[in-house]
């Protein structure tokens, strides 16, 4: 675990990675991220499905909230068994998508993930124990359970991608203030469900 005050890059790294495995194919099949991203790494995934949900047009195409909400339950309950490797099926692993897209999605997150990694740091990690890990991998859950009806709601798909990447920040960099972070955005995601299905 880095020391309290650690400076990191997560999500630049992250985009790095997927940037080179775009380079390398005419279309990234789901199975190609994961080996990109790695797939002992949980929380890097769902740091990368956050950060696809997170941005405008590939979480407002329908199915693919409910898609990538599917994924994450299935990161999240092999978390919860402390499997050491991730496992989807091949049907998953096989959706592709073009490396172009990739490209535009990877140009419009280098701003924000500059933002994001310049304010992300080891801090707070008596709130990143092996508990507090276990509930953010039941809100990430709640969040994926959340996902058919945020279609229905404009642009709160890409809340719940905030959410679902905070979570996986706050895990790969030990920050506990982005794991509280994470908690709050997940409570106003539930909170606009319930206002929109009493109106």
């Amino acid at each position: 675990m880095s020391s309290s005050g650690t400076r990191q890059h997560p999500v630049r790294e992250l985009l790095d990675k997927l940037r080179e495995s775009a380079d390398q194919h005419d279309s990234l099949t789901f199975g190609t991220v994961m080996d990109a991203v790695g797939r002992n790494s949980f929380a890097s995934l769902l740091l990368a499905i956050g950060l696809i949900m997170m941005v405008p047009g590939p979480a407002d195409i329908p199915g693919v909230p409910s898609l990538l909400g599917i994924v994450v339950i299935l990161l999240a309950i092999q978390r919860l068994f402390n499997r050491d490797h991730v496992w989807i099926p091949d049907w998953m692993e096989r959706r592709e998508v073009k490396s172009d897209t990739v490209k535009k999605m990877i140009r419009w997150l280098r701003r924000p993930a500059g933002w994001i990694d310049a304010i992300t740091k080891s801090r707070m990690t008596w709130l990143i124990n092996r508990g507090s890990l276990g509930l953010l991998d039941v809100a990430a859950i709640l969040i994926a359970l959340s996902t058919p009806f945020l279609e229905l709601i404009p642009f709160s798909a890409n809340l719940a991608g905030v959410a679902l990447a905070a979570i996986g920040l706050a895990i790969l960099a030990h920050d506990g203030l982005i794991a509280m972070v994470a908690v709050i955005v997940t409570f106003g995601l539930f909170a606009l469900l319930i206002y929109q299905a009493v109106l």
